[in-house]
């Protein structure tokens, strides 16, 4: 069932003109990428952005789509790669949210994606002394906040900071620009074969895919995109480390820089960025910390476990078990990510949460939100 389902996932993405947008779109009018491609002419014809050149490539081009995805899939399962489509409940939430995410991701590794607390780290291939004892010093002090660190497996920052969270003990993942099989540059094949059991590499590139120059921008809206936060070490005035940190202020997500020596070439791009006000200064872990209310978060969890209710398996249904145990742990929900977490249903769901409603122990938000009534 779930390989099925994956079929018709990346087929969807192998449709010519069918872009990210457009692949959501289909999927939300149809209710599933099985059911775009079981849909007929009229159905099709109906949803917004389909037109006669689309209906046509839709129809025209799916036999041919569908054995390019089972030649995916055959590669994926030789190669232990997990194929995310963005409504799998693997695939990272924080990415989900920004207008260009990518539809499919390829995923080796054990790490969450969803994990409580990720901070992204970048900076310039031409690290300094400097750089690198400030980029170990800074993934050393998130051990204690369990972060995931996710760079982009270059020289530099990158390769430093996936180093110093492997020595941490933190889970660690590099987002490539290449096919999920391919490790570039090849000299830290050490390094990402450790991570796949201490984090992972991501890609949104299929197999056979070479790490050519255009993909490194759009690898970084990833880097961007999945973090709460990301750190500038050290970066030129004009470089792709800036583009990365401008993609992340771009998706209002918090943005960080070290300062550094004013007469230092890689240090011109953070001074920058501190001056223009578009990161935050970072000189030590407890400024993190205050910018992202992680004090604040730790307070309230604490709280929140003291006063957790403890549910009688006798009194509720599996389903609401589910339903309940997902918002224990994440708190406030929208009923789409309730369904993929509990793995119910949307169509089932709302009737389990109608059950939770009149049992007062679940109560309905504005936005399609339900939380737990402690």
């Amino acid at each position: 069932m779930v390989e099925e389902q994956n079929l018709y996932e990346v087929a969807l993405t192998k449709l010519p003109g069918v872009g990210t947008q457009l692949t959501r779109q289909l999927v939300s009018y149809c209710g599933s990428a099985k059911a775009v491609f079981e849909a007929n002419t009229a159905k099709l014809s109906k949803i917004p952005g389909v037109g006669p050149v689309l209906l046509k490539n839709l129809l025209d081009g799916s036999k041919t789509a569908l054995y390019e995805a089972e030649e995916i899939l055959k590669q994926a399962q030789e190669q232990d790669v997990q194929l995310l489509f963005y409504t799998s409940p693997k695939y990272p939430d924080r990415l989900k949210q920004i207008a260009d995410a990518p539809t499919l991701l390829y995923f080796r590794g054990n790490g969450n994606l969803n994990q409580r607390r990720i901070i992204s780290i970048v900076g310039t291939r031409q690290i300094t002394s400097y750089g690198t004892s400030v980029t170990e010093k800074i993934v050393e002090s998130l051990k204690p906040y369990n972060a995931m660190i996710v760079s982009g497996l270059a020289y530099g920052v990158d390769v430093v900071a996936h180093r110093a969270a492997l020595q941490a003990g933190l889970q660690t993942i590099g987002v490539m620009a290449s096919g999920p099989e391919t490790i570039y540059p090849a000299v830290h094949r050490k390094y990402a074969e450790r991570m796949l059991t201490q984090g992972g590499l991501l890609t949104e590139n299929t197999f056979g895919t070479r790490p050519d120059a255009p993909r490194f921008p759009a690898r970084n809206r990833i880097i961007a995109g999945m973090s709460d936060c990301t750190i500038v070490i050290e970066a030129a005035l004009k470089s792709g480390t800036l583009i990365t940190a401008d993609l992340a202020h771009g998706y209002d997500k918090e943005v960080m820089a070290v300062p550094g020596n004013i007469t230092s070439p890689v240090s011109e791009g953070t001074n920058y960025l501190i001056k223009s006000h578009k990161a935050a200064t970072y000189t030590s872990v407890q400024d993190l910390v205050e910018l992202l209310n992680w004090d604040l978060e730790d307070e309230a969890a604490a709280k929140k476990v003291k006063a957790a209710p403890v549910y009688d398996a006798a009194e509720y249904t599996s389903d609401e078990l589910k339903v309940l145990q997902v918002l224990q742990q994440n708190g406030e929900e929208h009923m789409d990510n309730l369904s993929w977490k509990s793995q119910i249903p949307v169509s089932m769901l709302a009737s389990v949460l109608l059950g939770l409603e009149f049992k007062g122990v679940v109560k309905a938000k504005p936005g399609k939100k339900f939380t737990l009534i402690l």
